[in-house]
């Protein structure tokens, strides 16, 4: 489909990343779990949805895995950046493309669902963002939100990905009430790494070389098959209904009531961590 502009200013994601990122997504543990758990949450708490939006698809590596689950339901994505855009557009052609700043959709209530992944924690704004994005859910539709998790896993990663913060979970469930979202479900994964995660994170910071952003997902074939299992097993207590407490990711399924109050985008200053 061709791509609609809505021409945003630059920022958000170093651009010579997204081809680094398209060639680490398939396959890599990390990136197919998050894919499966973002299918999961379609098929549990969207079963009769017909549209959606994914907003900052980045790569495209999510659309191409909800295209492939759910070939009915009619997909359209936006990002601010025209390198990610163009590696979406060869990764899922059918899709409809826009060009346009998270903060300011020009989309209104027209979505069953509406996804975020791994998208807020690069605006300054989550909060008009959230805003923005609720705009685009139909009443009664549903928004889904990953973010990264926890301040004190903040990294030299974290900083070359221009993240402004790791959420803490309060802090994203203020923010979804206060833009007149009803949480239905909200777990933390990549749990059962955690340690791992925190260690690696703990000898980064005491390296004094040049970041090798990609490092942490170049793992051996062994390795990467057990850290998928791993996930995978996670995966299906999340299933059985347990809400991780705490993890490396942040999940919310939030939906936009029938009756929609007013939005109150008012929230506290953001703090980097």
């Amino acid at each position: 489909m061709p791509l609609q502009s809505q021409r945003p200013p630059s920022g958000g994601f170093p651009q010579e990343a997204f081809t680094r990122l398209a060639q680490a997504e398939p396959g890599n543990y990390w990136f197919e779990a998050r894919n499966r758990l973002i299918i999961w949450a379609i098929h549990r708490y969207c079963p009769d949805a017909a549209t959606l939006l994914d907003v900052g698809c980045g790569t495209g590596f999510v659309l191409q895995a909800v295209q492939a689950a759910f070939p009915h339901l009619q997909l359209s994505a936006s990002d601010l950046m025209d390198r990610g855009l163009a590696v979406a557009q060869l990764r899922v052609p059918t899709a409809t493309f826009f060009h346009q700043d998270a903060c300011a959709l020009d989309l209104p209530a027209q979505f069953d669902i509406v996804g975020a992944f791994d998208v807020l924690e690069h605006i300054g704004d989550d909060a008009r963002a959230l805003v923005s994005l609720h705009a685009a859910v139909r009443p009664g539709g549903t928004l889904l939100v990953t973010v990264p998790q926890h301040p004190w896993l903040w990294s030299r990663v974290d900083e070359y990905a221009r993240h402004v913060r790791r959420y803490r979970r309060r802090e994203l469930m203020d923010r979804l009430h206060q833009t007149g979202l009803e949480v239905v479900r909200a777990t933390s994964f990549v749990s059962l790494l955690l340690p791992v995660m925190a260690w690696s994170r703990w000898r980064d910071a005491r390296r004094r070389d040049v970041l090798d952003p990609g490092r942490e997902f170049r793992v051996s074939w062994t390795t990467n098959a057990i850290l998928r299992a791993i996930l995978a097993a996670e995966r299906q207590l999340i299933r059985w209904g347990l809400s991780w407490p705490a993890g490396g990711s942040l999940l919310a399924i939030a939906r936009k009531p029938l009756a929609v109050p007013a939005v109150n985008p008012a929230t506290p200053q953001d703090r980097r961590p």
